[in-house]
């Protein structure tokens, strides 16, 4: 049953977003304003390097449990290790499994195919330390999201075993930005900015690049692609790049499961603790990875 409004908390929610007002900012300013966490790594976090690329592990809670891999948001422009660790450690804390916080490269300054080199080596090195890739998933958001999808592609395409499931949250699948929710959800849009997402893709990918399917995964093939999971929501400019994306896996014979949150912001787990709708979903993600990986 859909709910029948957003609520105090998602209003209170798209309030502190709006005061935010991070369409204003330089690149440079967003970058610093998303990485403001602790310098340090902290406890049970371990830097390491993967393939040549800067990585944290966190320590497995469960022994043998097996390996998800987390793969950041910020529309291939911003984010680092640091801005993602309160991620990694949600999935910990949901999960209690070892996690990867790959830490790849930034557009503009490396752009296509800088991310999805530095994910899917760090994902080999892990296979080379001997990782069962039937321990394994992907967790990716926004456009961590579609680079988790697009490396899922690579690696298929390359003959790399693949790990057992993967979970997105809010996927940017489609770069060139032809779904119509782009537009029709412009309003109801609390985090991302519609009239700058051409830009954004801009900066990752030239034009002739944006209907690649290491770039924009909606326009691959996804047959042969392990368990999906996809969380969207049903307010967001994104919606359609999951719901074309579920479609394309369907048709495929993709084992593809779809949850459409309404009222809620794009990669509203982020707001656990302040959003109940976002622990809710923390709880069914991680029941549906637990439940593809060994207990």
């Amino acid at each position: 049953m859909e709910r029948s409004g957003p609520g105090p908390e998602v209003e209170a929610v798209r309030e502190m977003l709006a005061a935010l007002d991070l369409g204003a900012l330089t690149l440079d300013e967003q970058r610093r304003a998303l990485d403001t966490g602790p310098e340090d790594p902290g406890a049970g976090v371990e830097p390491c390097t993967l393939g040549g690329v800067p990585c944290e592990r966190t320590a497995e809670t469960r022994p043998g449990a097996g390996t998800i891999v987390a793969v950041r948001g910020g529309g291939y422009c911003l984010g680092s290790l640091r801005s993602n660790r309160r991620f990694a450690a949600l999935l910990a804390e949901t999960c209690a499994t070892e996690i990867v916080n790959v830490g790849y490269r930034n557009a503009p300054e490396h752009p296509f195919p800088a991310a999805l080199d530095d994910v899917t080596a760090a994902y080999r090195a892990l296979l080379d330390e001997g990782a069962d890739p039937a321990t394994m998933a992907f967790v990716g958001n926004s456009a961590g999201g579609g680079l988790t999808l697009a490396c899922l592609l690579a690696l298929r395409d390359a003959g790399v075993p693949l790990p057992a499931c993967a979970a997105v949250i809010s996927p940017w699948t489609d770069l060139a930005n032809t779904g119509a929710s782009v537009r029709t959800n412009a309003a109801t849009e609390m985090l991302l900015d519609p009239h700058g997402i051409d830009a954004t893709a801009a900066h990752y990918a030239r034009p002739d690049q944006l209907a690649l399917p290491y770039v924009s995964p909606l326009y691959g093939d996804p047959a042969g692609l392990p368990p999906l999971l996809v969380h969207v929501s049903g307010a967001e400019i994104l919606l359609d790049d999951s719901l074309r994306f579920v479609e394309r896996c369907r048709r495929a014979g993709v084992d593809v499961t779809l949850h459409v949150e309404p009222h809620v912001p794009h990669v509203w787990h982020l707001f656990a603790g302040l959003l109940p709708r976002a622990d809710d979903a923390l709880t069914m993600l991680g029941l549906w990875l637990l439940d593809r990986l060994p207990s």
